[in-house]
């Protein structure tokens, strides 16, 4: 029967459908590494990403965990940087290394039907990285070069600074690199912390796509006999030294046309009950483009061209942000209008429609995110780092479609005061 066109298709809300996290597979290789894996997908292509507990949490010097992270890929004792990356280049794989403030990862893209040849260089490479004098050098004056083109950019300034305000400079997540920091990394630095948090590190395994009939006997071969898990590395807690005041103005360009704009307070971590309801304030507020702040302070009164409020997804403690860049002449006036926002989400109903925008936003957003293995392993890696179950995915969720106008002015009267919020402007 041909197909009506004359006639609209019905529209379900997103709020009305049954969204499921489909469930991950888990194993645990002879050598103690669990690895979470979710095999679908249309595609011959797979993902595996070793993720280490080796972030800027654990180093005691300045920039060795990312160093080490980054010159993972640069040399081994029978290949070159030249040779290592040629390796996965000729099958068409891609590997990439990421450094966080809890972990680090290798990530690797690759043809199902190649996986095989290209996982004994993974294995290589977290069994025997040498950290070439040569290849140091080179990063060193790479970082350099970059930090210095950066330091002229006031939206980076800003980024760098409201974490140390929020955190303190000696806290994971408030320090930040320096020309000093490069100039002191030794080769030494960098091959002890390889040695402890890398070669005999804590490792989990997430594997997301097609996979090869044999792939538990691969990961047993390459990444099960390595000596990782053999030692208990537990993430150290930094004590917070937030500063002591709470406005700020920094000129780093006299000649600027415009001021970086950061409004940021703290904010429990995503075991607190109430951060799945403060993600629906959040979007009311500032989490997307229908959202209180674009439509004021862009749509309305034209100061800039986007702003953005987000909570931070830190493992021991977040934090709540605002963030924009405006004309000089208007960053004032852009700052009350913020404050302006926040005090009528503590005074005024939410609107029911805009509520239910809102939710749709959410739940169609969290629809595309379950949508693919690459995206559901993502999700879990997310929930297993974070130490959570799928039971937060449902529990999110319900606090969505549940959640009320009343409830989402008593969370504004809790977290969107003034006084509780650093607020800085970098010209």
């Amino acid at each position: 029967m041909a197909l009506d066109r004359t006639i609209a298709p019905n529209i379900k809300d997103a709020v009305d459908f049954d969204i499921q996290l489909k469930p991950c597979q888990k194993y645990t290789l002879d050598n103690g590494v669990e690895v979470y894996a979710f095999e679908g997908g249309a595609q011959e292509v797979m993902l595996m990403e070793l993720v280490f507990f080796a972030g800027n949490s654990y180093e005691t010097k300045n920039w060795v965990a990312p160093a080490t992270n980054y010159l993972l890929k640069n040399g081994t004792h029978n290949k070159s940087a030249f040779e290592v990356n040629d390796a996965f280049e000729f099958y068409g794989a891609y590997l990439n290394r990421s450094c966080y403030n809890e972990t680090a990862t290798i990530s690797l893209h690759s043809l199902t039907k190649h996986f095989q040849e290209v996982i004994p260089v993974v294995s290589e490479l977290v069994a025997d990285a040498v950290f070439p004098e040569n290849e140091l050098d080179i990063y060193q004056k790479n970082q350099i070069q970059q930090l210095t083109l950066n330091l002229k950019k006031g939206d980076f300034i800003a980024n760098r600074f409201i974490d140390e305000y929020l955190f303190g400079i000696d806290h994971p997540y408030g320090k930040y690199s320096s020309e000093e920091s490069y100039n002191q990394l030794t080769r030494d630095d960098l091959v002890t912390f390889y040695n402890k948090y890398y070669k005999e590190g804590k490792c989990i395994v997430f594997m997301a796509g097609q996979f090869p009939a044999n792939i538990e006997s691969i990961l047993n071969k390459y990444i099960g006999t390595l000596p990782l898990n053999k030692k208990l590395i537990e993430t150290p807690v930094h004590p917070i030294i937030a500063a002591s005041q709470k406005k700020y103005s920094v000129v780093n360009d006299p000649s600027s046309v415009q001021g970086s704009i950061r409004i940021a307070r703290h904010f429990p971590n995503r075991h607190h009950p109430d951060f799945p309801a403060a993600q629906v304030l959040n979007n009311i507020f500032g989490g997307f483009f229908g959202s209180r702040l674009m439509s004021n302070i862009r749509e309305d009164k034209g100061y800039t061209y986007g702003i953005h409020s987000y909570l931070q997804n830190h493992i021991q403690q977040s934090a709540w942000l605002v963030s924009t860049d405006a004309g000089k002449d208007v960053c004032r006036a852009t700052i009350d209008e913020v404050y302006k926002e926040m005090a009528i989400l503590r005074n005024e109903l939410v609107d029911i429609d805009e509520l239910k925008l809102v939710k749709n936003y959410m739940l169609g957003s969290l629809l595309g995110d379950v949508d693919g293995p690459f995206q559901i392993i993502g999700r879990w890696k997310s929930y297993i780092l974070n130490g959570l179950t799928e039971e937060y995915f449902y529990n999110t969720i319900n606090v969505v479609r549940a959640i009320q106008p009343e409830q989402i002015k008593d969370l504004a009267n809790k977290y969107l005061n003034e006084e509780d919020f650093y607020e800085l402007v970098v010209y």
